[in-house]
């Protein structure tokens, strides 16, 4: 019995075309980390990554945050997002964790 070939959901993205979407990580004020993993590529809408103390490799984003916001564009969708505050308490457990917004089709600014 032949079997088709699976077809899987590409994501096409090139050096021209921005990513699509658009996750952005608010901090309350409370030091917490965060992971944020996608079916797709993400990409730190930020011009030095290291800076703001976050890894990304792939498909997936981590990193920690107090105050201000960090905006990741990404394809794809969001599979999994993980947030938990300096004691390890996570959402919705926490009030300090961070807010999380997850814009599917946003233009690049």
């Amino acid at each position: 019995m032949a079997r088709d070939t699976p077809v899987q959901n590409q994501v096409a993205t090139s050096e021209s075309e921005p990513l699509p979407n658009l996750v952005t990580i608010i901090g309350r004020g409370v030091p917490s980390s965060f992971e944020i993993t996608v079916d797709g590529e993400i990409e730190m809408d930020a011009h030095d990554p290291f800076a703001e103390g976050t890894v990304v490799s792939g498909s997936v984003a981590e990193g920690a945050i107090d105050v201000g916001v960090q905006r990741f564009r990404f394809a794809g969708q969001v599979t999994n997002v993980h947030v938990v505050d300096w004691n390890g308490v996570e959402a919705p457990d926490s009030a300090s964790v961070p807010d999380v917004h997850v814009d599917y089709g946003v233009p690049e600014r």
